[in-house]
């Protein structure tokens, strides 16, 4: 978690520069382009000395839902939750039908996401009118679990070693094996939606398996999830 919050303030810091550079912020007591520049610089280095720190694995204690059968153990984890005045059966029913173009600024968020780059279809680059939920199945995530009306779980890999491909079929029981395998390089993720009673809360989860791994997948996993919920 405080690795996370040293890069998002190195990342805001950059952005306060780069519009400095633009127009100096006089109440943030940048006189000049100069010191706009040496801003930026600042919140480089918060970001490199962010990606750099050790993060802590965190452990489930007792399993109690789908996600943390299939990811006891994370380094990267965010959770969020919203409180919706409808049955969990219709609640469940739009989370499965959502497009991208029923969420607004999806398809902006994704645009800046990658860059402004075309691409295959993938959950960044989203077909017109077609659930999200089929369109990350269909491309780089597989679904792990599911539960009607009450929780489903998808996992997917945000790094693996250079030249690697899959083999096999992609399965919730190959991901559980990628997990217990402890192969140096991968970056596995997961993530659900759960509903209890009228609260529909989602998690996401990294768990590098290689210390050496972790300020690769630091740097590009967390701006994945941040738009990727």
């Amino acid at each position: 978690m405080f690795p996370t919050i040293v890069v998002y303030l190195g990342v805001i810091t950059m952005f306060v520069g780069g519009v400095s550079v633009l127009k100096p912020l006089k109440f943030l007591a940048i006189d000049s382009r100069w010191q706009a520049l040496a801003v930026v610089a600042a919140g480089l280095i918060v970001v490199v000395i962010g990606a750099s720190l050790p993060a802590k694995e965190i452990r489930v204690a007792t399993p109690r839902t789908q996600l943390d059968e299939f990811v006891p153990a994370w380094q990267f984890n965010e959770f969020h939750s919203v409180r919706i005045a409808a049955p969990k059966e219709k609640v469940y029913t739009a989370l499965k039908q959502v497009t991208a173009e029923e969420i607004l600024f999806f398809h902006t968020l994704v645009w800046l996401r990658r860059a402004g780059r075309p691409g295959p279809e993938s959950i960044l680059n989203p077909p017109p009118n077609t659930p999200l939920l089929d369109v990350a199945t269909k491309t780089t995530f597989i679904l792990l679990a599911e539960e009607p009306n009450r929780e489903i779980a998808f996992g997917t890999l945000v790094a693996a070693p250079r030249g690697w491909r899959p083999r096999g079929e992609r399965t919730p029981e190959a991901f559980k094996a990628l997990l217990a395998s402890q192969q140096p390089g991968f970056v596995p993720a997961a993530m659900n939606f759960r509903l209890e009673d009228c609260v529909a809360p989602i998690n996401a989860r990294c768990s590098p398996l290689k210390p050496a791994s972790t300020p690769r997948m630091r740097r590009r996993a967390a701006p994945s999830l941040a738009t990727g919920a």
